[in-house]
């Protein structure tokens, strides 16, 4: 499986789209697709759309990032916007939210047993952080339950073409369909550091003005043994990424 890789090109899409009112950088996603898939934007576009499935439309509505947290809620433009700055730098910022609330406490900042940052991990253990946080993403996406089908056709298209193995392909595939349940998604958090990720990179998808997903927040936070003080730090470091 290639979580990492898929993780990584999100973030990198998401430090690329983030423009001044939080909206979707078009052009960029296009281009950054294209070059992932060869050739120019107009030739990018054709060969991914004979290869995969995904079309200049689906491209439009925000390219695998867009897709993959339901471009049918038009998160990817305007008002309710992805919070790309928070998926591009979820590591650091949820490592920030700890070093505050433990500089609130006046406790030492500086904690092995926290664990280290998505950024910095490699091997078996970027990707099985990398699986948790596409994991949180794609659930908090469903929180408000209006993925249907042919959206989830579209997701895993994109995520193929971001560069998917089958196996990849057929995991995307099973959180698609999985029951949405918070206990288990934080059992597999596999540190504090993760737990905080796994939070932070929900948030970012996110509209906590919707009753169900801000539902699915406070019950993701529960789960994950979160304080309220720090599930209001991370949302706020969320919200200042942008």
């Amino acid at each position: 499986m290639n979580a990492s890789k898929i993780l990584q090109q999100l973030m990198s899409q998401a430090s690329g789209s983030k423009g001044s009112s939080g909206g979707m950088d078009v052009k960029g996603v296009i281009d950054g697709l294209s070059r992932h898939l060869g050739g120019n934007s107009s030739q990018g576009t054709r060969q991914s759309s004979g290869s995969s499935g995904f079309d200049m439309k689906s491209l439009l509505g925000g390219g695998a990032m867009g897709m993959l947290v339901g471009s049918k809620r038009g998160r990817s433009m305007g008002g309710k916007a992805l919070k790309y700055g928070a998926i591009a730098g979820v590591g650091m910022l949820a490592w920030k939210a700890w070093q505050s609330s433990q500089e609130k406490k006046g406790a030492a900042t500086q904690s092995s047993s926290e664990g280290e940052r998505v950024e910095v991990l490699s091997g078996e253990y970027q990707e099985r952080r990398s699986l948790e946080l596409l994991q949180a993403m794609i659930m908090a996406a469903r929180a408000d339950g209006h993925i249907d089908e042919q959206e989830q056709a579209l997701i895993t298209d994109q995520i193929d073409a971001l560069g998917a193995d089958q196996e990849m392909h057929r995991w995307v595939e099973q959180q698609l369909k999985a029951p949405l349940d918070a206990q288990a998604l934080a059992r597999e958090a596999d540190s504090p550091q993760a737990a905080r990720e796994m939070y932070l990179i929900s948030v970012a998808v996110i509209d906590d003005q919707n009753p169900m997903e801000r539902a699915w927040l406070d019950q993701l936070a529960s789960a994950l043994n979160l304080t309220p003080e720090m599930a209001a730090e991370l949302e706020h470091q969320a919200q200042q990424a942008g």
